[in-house]
């Protein structure tokens, strides 16, 4: 399947009320454990990818690493696959197309772009995270891939928790050419359904304690779940369990 036609089907994908289960990956191996067990597309966690290298969240992992990775988990599976590419590694434009233009060539058909300016405090003002949003669009374009941008805010995760200024957000980034609205961290039903009834954008949420079940999600019109580090911290715990028998 070409990467062109693998974005388009990871897009379908995403419909509201029917949504698209991500269970995250961290590398090839788990990506090809978790597409085996039945999964339509693979994301990765960047909290998980980082982890799994001794590195902390927050693009303490070099960017060379972090490609070297997406390539090997979309050379492994044949199903799409999109990364979570946090604030791209780059405040300058140019080298923010240049790093998605990378993330193309190896085969990747989106990212999680988020708006938490990653070494600085707070969120970029919405008009900034909009421009950078229109630059990935406009690298993809060049290469003539649909590429899937998800736009996660971060207002949910100490920043204010505001659900009109995350509407804003969607508002904009959806007008600078990204695909789906992650809203990460926030559990109340009524504002998921909110988000979800006046976003444009197909929604995405993420599992953390006190979600609603993913039945109820679905009810909200939620368009796309994941899992985040969730899958990794589980595995490393059920590893950690088994090592200790061994050497008990």
């Amino acid at each position: 399947m070409s990467q062109a036609k693998k974005a388009k089907e990871f897009a379908a994908l995403h419909v509201k009320g029917i949504p698209l289960i991500l269970y995250n990956a961290w590398d090839a191996g788990s990506a090809k454990a978790i597409a085996d067990a039945g999964a339509k597309a693979i994301a990765t966690s960047s909290w998980s990818v980082a982890a799994a290298q001794g590195y902390s969240d927050g693009e303490d992992l070099p960017v060379e690493i972090a490609e070297q990775i997406a390539g090997r988990i979309a050379s492994s599976v044949n199903i799409p696959v999109t990364v979570d590419f946090e604030g791209g590694y780059s405040d300058d434009d140019e080298k923010l197309a240049s790093n998605i233009s990378k993330l193309l060539g190896l085969g990747v058909i989106g990212i999680n772009f988020e708006d938490r300016v990653v070494k600085g405090k707070g969120l970029y003002d919405i008009d900034r995270q909009a421009k950078r949003i229109a630059a990935i669009r406009r690298a993809a374009e060049r290469e003539n891939i649909p590429f899937f941008i998800n736009a996660r805010t971060d207002v949910f995760f100490g920043n204010g928790a505001d659900v009109e200024e995350a509407l804003q957000r969607e508002k904009a980034y959806a007008a600078a050419g990204a695909s789906c609205f992650f809203i990460p961290g926030l559990t109340d039903a009524d504002q998921i359904k909110r988000i979800a009834n006046e976003a444009s954008l197909p929604v995405n949420v993420m599992v953390i304690d006190g979600m609603p079940s993913s039945d109820e999600l679905a009810t909200l019109g939620v368009a796309r779940v994941s899992y985040g580090p969730i899958p990794y911290i589980e595995t490393m715990d059920a590893l950690q369990k088994k090592a200790a028998k061994v050497f008990s």
